[in-house]
């Protein structure tokens, strides 16, 4: 058991990743030298060479492409994308190529790419910068993606993303990466890739986040706590294929449901969570599904993102309403 930062448990993750399998390869702009604009490469190179950590021009496309045809040639390219706002470059490589690849082939080919993208905002940046961009590639066939929260699911989830033969979107909280510590067992047999997790149990209503929001949304039922509310935490985890079989089974026990996610409201993950639970679950409900979300406006100035992002309070006033209706 050892104590660490998200961006500690990145690295360590990439790190054994590439010891078991010499056909992991890690490529991005400044991923070597510099050790990613986040250090979450730091060291590899080093101990790696600069032929399995390759720092590559200022190319988003061009580095997607490239990840594409190694990967057809049996290697498992880890590509980095400095900023979540700086995937469009290569967003036609991903949907058009990588996204299809393997069912054009009838199965032939296999695409076994992880992208990761730092993503969401909290770190007093502008536009391009503090993004969520999720949803666009959930509505991709052909994508997997996930998403962590914590440093245990960072260090298991990218061993996971690397090993898998399809292409996943991987989404890194920025703000997580050096906000806190926590224990990670490099030895413990980790929960499957593709399924969600509840994190805190509770009677009185559900709350649903992922990355950035699940530490949001587990402050948020403390609070609550205090004030005689029992509420009950879900780490979605995987975006693609999602999993609501653990949400399905609390919102029957609890009858209430929030969403909440950074992205923009229109269209996010939480209308179709919301569409899929009202199927399911709908003789449970005792409220309607609500939704705690980014505005649907381009990311604001960073003076002002605080009141843009779900904070604690907007989590509670939705609380508060699913609970009083």
């Amino acid at each position: 058991m050892t104590t660490m930062t998200m961006a500690k448990a990145l690295n360590n993750g990439l790190r054994r990743a590439m010891e078991d399998d010499d056909k992991v390869l890690v490529m991005g702009e400044d991923v070597g030298t510099l050790g990613g604009v986040f250090r979450i490469t730091d060291g590899l190179q080093k101990d790696f060479g600069d032929d399995r950590v390759i720092d590559t021009p200022l190319a988003e496309s061009g580095i997607v492409g490239t990840a594409v045809g190694l990967a057809m040639r049996g290697y498992r390219p880890v590509v980095e994308i400095q900023f979540d706002g700086f995937v469009y470059p290569a967003y036609d490589q991903i949907v058009c190529q990588v996204a299809k690849l393997h069912f054009r082939s009838q199965g032939r080919i296999k695409m076994p790419i992880v992208i990761r993208i730092p993503f969401g905002g909290g770190i007093g940046a502008v536009e391009h910068h503090s993004e969520s961009p999720e949803a666009q590639f959930v509505h991709t066939p052909g994508l997997k993606v996930v998403a962590c929260s914590n440093p245990a699911d960072a260090y298991t989830m990218i061993q996971q993303a690397i090993a898998s033969d399809d292409p996943v979107i991987f989404l890194e909280p920025k703000r997580l990466y050096y906000s806190a510590k926590a224990d990670v067992d490099e030895a413990a047999t980790p929960p499957p890739l593709w399924k969600s997790q509840v994190v805190r149990t509770g009677s009185d209503a559900t709350l649903v986040g992922y990355g950035p929001t699940v530490s949001t949304c587990l402050d948020a039922a403390a609070v609550a706590a205090e004030e005689g509310r029992s509420i009950e935490v879900i780490d979605l985890r995987t975006l693609s294929p999602l999993d609501l079989g653990p949400v399905h089974e609390s919102v029957r026990r609890t009858g209430r449901l929030v969403v909440v996610h950074e992205a923009h409201m229109t269209l996010g993950m939480g209308a179709e969570i919301a569409a899929r639970v009202t199927e399911e679950c709908f003789h449970s409900l005792e409220a309607p599904v609500l939704r705690v979300g980014g505005y649907d406006t381009p990311y604001p100035p960073s003076r002002i993102e605080e009141a843009y992002l779900p904070d604690l309070d907007r989590v509670l006033d939705a609380v508060d309403r699913t609970v009083g209706f």
